[in-house]
């Protein structure tokens, strides 16, 4: 597998985006009343992958995000801080 980074470890900032990231996709997930099952099937992809999106373990792609997004009836947006 290639390493994302040379040292192997990810940074602080990145750790921290996707702690955000999973946090709002689970909260998002919990105010609609859905499972994780039930959203995978929404997205067409499996419960693991939800599951490990909200947990930080799995870095999707932006084509990912956008389709649980949407299934969620959300957008995927970047912030200007």
């Amino acid at each position: 597998m290639k390493k994302r980074y040379a040292d192997g470890v990810v940074p602080e900032d990145v750790v921290s985006a996707r702690t955000n990231i999973a946090s709002q996709l689970r909260a998002a997930r919990n105010k609609v009343n859905l499972t994780q099952q039930n959203l995978a099937e929404l997205c067409g992809t499996k419960k693991s992958n939800i599951s490990r999106m909200e947990s930080g373990r799995y870095n999707p792609s932006l084509d990912m995000l956008v389709k649980v997004a949407g299934s969620l009836g959300l957008s995927v947006s970047i912030e200007v801080k």
